[in-house]
């Protein structure tokens, strides 16, 4: 039996409950156009997984929505984990929509260190950073919200208030994380998914009692923050999770030392002409640009080509974005001819779905001008 809460307070008082061995959680919104479909899909009223507290609907943007079952175990543990990461435990202010694995554990890690997480709502994010009473605060954030923090100088004062700010929910450009650390925010970035409760490697490391292998370049992952499997679904569950692991659909590569740096999706590649180019490595040498804010790269069906290398491309400043033909040569420099986007059109901002989830669907109806 499942608990559906639509709203933050609502969430917040059912995970409480479901952290002490209440009633399973499944988060939802009521913003969320599909959150009646998602209710449905994950079927309320059926049996969980043994220990599940919490059950995160994921987006189903490439297929049917997933269920992904998660126990009060693996949420303390990935709870702990970051508190011993990041100082201590806190006070959490909850930015992000409590129905995705960041919200729910900013509100699991508040309400686990003793304290309400901070809910900022409607409020000004300065407001709701001066409501906070935690001896130690944080914060969880996705790049798009870092973006404009950095552009507001009275969120910057109170964003540099944070003993710690994690960064996650879609990969972060390093000038990005430079300009904030630069700006004085104590910015760690985070690798993780809903499958292991949420980040787990921060800063490419991964957190204590998290395992990290490659095979073949892709990235799996193991330790006490991995969830049971996925509802009502026995056979992905056996797919994904074999031996106390789960595989990711995400390539990487790990250090000398153990740092995992993330490559891309390994389903996502672009074949343009015979030649195949990763749009995590495009993006990565786009977004080192100067004028540069953000930037998606995608495919686009060609008869020539096959498909093209296609880049939306948010600029600094509208008035005066970069020049096409020297974005083209810097990638042409760093990653080959091929690799060089064949489309570029500058746009106010990226679809997104979810906490800041870029929309790539979106992505190529507005490169198509649809």
């Amino acid at each position: 039996m499942l608990l559906t809460p639509v709203d933050n307070s609502a969430i917040v008082a059912a995970l409480a409950a479901a952290l002490d061995g209440g009633p399973a959680v499944l988060p939802l919104s009521a913003d969320d156009p599909r959150a009646g479909e998602l209710r449905s899909a994950m079927a309320p009223g059926e049996p969980t997984l043994p220990g599940t507290a919490v059950v995160v609907a994921t987006s189903g943007s490439t297929g049917a929505p997933k269920g992904v079952e998660l126990s009060a175990t693996a949420l303390r543990a990935s709870a702990a984990a970051t508190h011993e990461r990041l100082g201590g435990p806190g006070q959490w202010l909850l930015t992000l929509p409590a129905n995705h694995i960041a919200g729910v554990q900013v509100v699991v890690r508040s309400l686990l260190a003793g304290f309400g997480p901070v809910l900022r709502g409607t409020r000004p994010f300065a407001d709701a950073v001066r409501s906070m009473t935690g001896p130690r605060r944080y914060t969880s954030l996705v790049p798009t919200q870092l973006v404009r923090l950095l552009d507001d100088p009275v969120g910057l004062e109170a964003l540099c208030s944070f003993d710690a700010v994690l960064l996650g929910g879609a990969a972060a450009p390093a000038s990005l994380v430079d300009r904030a650390r630069a700006a004085g925010v104590r910015v760690s970035t985070t690798y993780g998914m809903s499958e292991t409760a949420g980040g787990c490697v921060y800063d490419g490391q991964p957190l204590d009692g998290v395992r990290v292998r490659l095979s073949d370049g892709v990235i799996s992952l193991a330790g006490p923050t991995l969830a049971s499997g996925y509802r009502r679904d026995p056979v992905g569950t056996s797919a994904a999770f074999v031996d106390g692991w789960f595989r990711t659909t995400d390539i990487g590569e790990l250090s000398a030392d153990g740092t995992l740096s993330v490559s891309g999706r390994a389903d996502f590649v672009i074949n343009t002409g015979g030649v195949k180019v990763a749009p995590a490595a495009v993006e990565a040498v786009l977004a080192e640009q100067a004028g540069v804010a953000e930037v998606c790269v995608v495919d686009l069906p060609d008869a020539e080509w096959g498909q093209l290398v296609a880049a939306a491309v948010v600029p600094v400043d509208g008035s005066s974005p970069p020049l096409v033909d020297d974005l083209r040569a810097a990638v042409r420099a760093r990653l080959g001819g091929p690799a060089a986007p064949r489309l570029v059109r500058f746009v106010t901002a990226l679809p997104l779905r979810g906490p800041g989830k870029v929309d790539r669907s979106g992505v190529r109806d507005v490169l198509r001008g649809s």
